[in-house]
Parts: structure tokens; C-alpha cells; sequence
């Protein structure tokens, strides 16, 4: 143990130093969630669109075994934002507390709904708790948005244009990510109009995130400049390739190109706001990475952890995914 740790201690990973390292792996399991717990958001925002039993049932029958483990990297993201930069974790919770409390209730509401559907086949009982899942699935990536809008910009306040225009693009792409996932999983007992939901909301999450950009532009320190920099052009770039990639492999039956697509897409939005707020990590204080992150001996002892508990997380999705790999059956969506 002792050589592993005078081993990280020694010099960078990846080219990169630890604090660094730790700053690219938090926003690399925050956009993991956006992208996994995505496709179940978008999903429930598409179950609102459908008036067939068939088809509902289908969505959550889709999205069953998986939307309960994908949370699973909502703790991780805390988690890894605690071990490594704990004074930026109390700050951001204590600062936008009711929008915690407000994702962490969105959350409750979009698990516990499909459970609470499909107790009873009453018409009254199947609206109500068909709405709440709606709701839940709606709400948590704005307000998931939201927070990650206000935490960019280091305002203070939960309720922020930035927040709302931030919350407004997740919840698009989150939608983006489900009529791809659902046309992969569920096919032809769904609609067409999924797939026009999805070229539909593709197209309405490049204009929000141009609208975002625009926005951002008058509140962060560096203005315009930031928006120009070379890697948040590139990126830029390559999600407006990956959005009309997207709608044509959609449109062509492609689904696994256009989920690929889909998480590119939320990779990419996660990587600009990493790139935009480095080196910052607590824009409201102005702490920086190397400022905020805990001591030598511990980050090495947690990237030691990390090292080897993320790769036991990844088995864990592997072995989920594929078990429950492929559309599902008739008898599941009937």
C-alpha cells in the first residue's frame, strides 16, 4: 500500500495531476448520470405524449430493470465531489439546498409513480400516478440543470435565468436520449412519433443550447472570449455533428448509433461546463481545483479507492446491461 501511495504521490496520472484528475472524474460520473439516468427521464417525458395502454406499459417495462441502478451515479458523483473537494460539496449544498431537496423529491416521485401505475388498473388511479411520473421525470433533469447552470456562473440564488435556460437544454437532451433508448429497447410496440419526438427534440436542444451560450456569455467573468475558446468551439462543433447524426440514424432505424450519438451529446454539454468553470471549481467563491482539493495522503488514498472500486461499478453496469440486453418481449410489453 505504502509503494502505491508514494507511487501517485510521485507524479501525474494520465498526463495529469491528481487534483485535476479528480476535477475530469467528477464531471466524467456527472455526465455518466445525465446520459444512464437520462434516457429514463426522457423516457417518462415521452410516456406523456402516449394515450395507448400498450405503449405506456411498453416505456415502463423498457425502463424497469435499469432506472434504479442508474441512480447509482447521482451517489457516486456526491460522493466523489465529498472525498476530494469537501469544502466546494458544502458550499454548493448549502447554497442551493431547496433545489436539492427539490431533485431529490422529483426523484422519489419518478421511482415510486411506475411502482404506484401499475398496482391498480383503474382509469382515475392509472391518470394520477401516470402524471406523477410524468412530473418527476420532467422535473429532476431541470432541476438537475438548473443546478449545474447556477453552480457554472457561482450564483448564490436557486432560481437564476441561467439556472432556468440550463435546466431547459438537460431536459431536452435527456429527451433525446429517450426516443432513442425506447426505439432500441421497445421498437415496434411504440409509435412512429417517437422518432419524431426525438428529431423533434434534438433540434429543440441545439437552439437551447445555443440559448444557454448566449446567456452565459453576459454572466461569466471572461464574456464572449470564454464562449471562444478553442475547445468549447470544438465541442460545439461536434454537437451540432452529433445532433444531425443523430436525427438521421433516428430516422433510419439506426437506434444503437443514435443512443451512441445521444451520449456523445451528453458528454460533450457535461465537458463544457467543465471546460468553462476550469480552473475553477467553486465559481462562487473563486476556489480553484488545487485550492478546494483535500490533503496529499488522503487523494492518493482515494484515487487508490477509486482505482479500484469504479472498475467493480462498471462490472456491476456491464453484467446489468447485459442481462437485460435487446428489445424486450411481447409478454413485457403487453
Amino acid at each position: 500500500m505504502t509503494s502505491a501511495v508514494d507511487a501517485l504521490a510521485a507524479g501525474p496520472v494520465f498526463g495529469l495531476p491528481l487534483p485535476e484528475l479528480w476535477f475530469a472524474l467528477v464531471f466524467a460520473i456527472l455526465g455518466t448520470f445525465l446520459f444512464l439516468d437520462g434516457f429514463d427521464f426522457g423516457a417518462g417525458a415521452i410516456f406523456a405524449t402516449l394515450r395507448e395502454d400498450a405503449a405506456r406499459e411498453a416505456v415502463l417495462s423498457a425502463i424497469g430493470p435499469f432506472w434504479d441502478g442508474n441512480e447509482v451515479w447521482l451517489v457516486v458523483f456526491g460522493g466523489a465531489l465529498f472525498a476530494a473537494f469537501p469544502s466546494v460539496y458544502a458550499g454548493l449544498f448549502s447554497r442551493h439546498y431547496l433545489l436539492m431537496f427539490g431533485i431529490l423529491g422529483a426523484l422519489i416521485l419518478r421511482g415510486l409513480a411506475p411502482e404506484m401505475y401499475e398496482q391498480r388498473h383503474d382509469e382515475r388511479w392509472q391518470r394520477w400516478w401516470g402524471r406523477s411520473f410524468v412530473a418527476g421525470s420532467v422535473l429532476a433533469p431541470f432541476l438537475l440543470g438548473a443546478f449545474a447552470g447556477n453552480w457554472l456562473v457561482g450564483s448564490p440564488r436557486s432560481l437564476t435565468l441561467v439556472g432556468v435556460v440550463t435546466g431547459v437544454t438537460v431536459t431536452a437532451l435527456t429527451v433525446v436520449s429517450g426516443a432513442a433508448f425506447l426505439r432500441l429497447k421497445a421498437r415496434d410496440a411504440l409509435p412512429e412519433t417517437v422518432t419524431q419526438i426525438g428529431v423533434g427534440a434534438v433540434a429543440a436542444y441545439l437552439l437551447a443550447v445555443v440559448v444557454t451560450l448566449g446567456v452565459l456569455a453576459t454572466r461569466l467573468p471572461a464574456g464572449v472570449d470564454a464562449l471562444l475558446s478553442l475547445p468549447v468551439l470544438a465541442l460545439v462543433a461536434a454537437s451540432v455533428a452529433l445532433g444531425v447524426g443523430y436525427a438521421v440514424a433516428l430516422r433510419r432505424g439506426a437506434n444503437v448509433a443514435a443512443l451512441a450519438a445521444a451520449a456523445g451529446l451528453t458528454y460533450g454539454l457535461t465537458a463544457v461546463v467543465a471546460v468553462l468553470m476550469y480552473p475553477r471549481i467553486d465559481p462562487a467563491t473563486g476556489a480553484t481545483v488545487s485550492d478546494a482539493v483535500v490533503s496529499t495522503l488522503p487523494l492518493n488514498l482515494m484515487s487508490i479507492g477509486a482505482a479500484l472500486l469504479l472498475p467493480l461499478i462498471a462490472t456491476y453496469f456491464a453484467v446489468l446491461y447485459s442481462a437485460f440486453s435487446g428489445p424486450i418481449s411481447a409478454e413485457e410489453a403487453y
